[in-house]
């Protein structure tokens, strides 16, 4: 099956068998059930409904060191509080602290209100 007929694992469902709800494999394609961590076929880790496609490592790298000018803020797509996290130097270092904790606790989020679980 091409790319080009298929969704994402995170999109619509493709399928419902049963009361399940079936979506495509990111890497291959295969219909697998909506709530598989992994592809049966291929191995592929599947990401959650609420997972972010964005990288923590990437967040964490530009709110340490560029996380007064709101870098890591506009990564997840947060521009608003990136302008404001500039204009105010990072919450004067301490929103900087804060996002900085969250993102390695897990409990950042972008945009969408997705978590940023994945380090690489």
């Amino acid at each position: 099956m091409n790319e080009s007929t298929h969704c994402d694992s995170d999109a619509t469902a493709a399928d419902t068998r049963g009361g399940a709800q079936m979506v495509y494999c990111r890497a291959c394609g295969r219909q697998i059930h909506g709530s598989a961590t992994s592809c049966p076929g291929c191995g592929a880790r599947q990401m959650a409904a609420d997972e972010s496609h964005r990288i923590v490592l990437p967040a964490f790298l530009l709110c340490l060191f560029m996380g007064s000018l709101g870098a890591h803020r506009y990564y997840v797509g947060k521009i608003g509080t990136g302008l404001l996290m500039l204009v105010t130097a990072g919450g004067l270092g301490i929103w900087v602290l804060i996002d900085l904790i969250m993102i390695l606790a897990g409990s950042f989020r972008d945009i969408d209100g997705k978590t940023l679980r994945r380090w690489t």
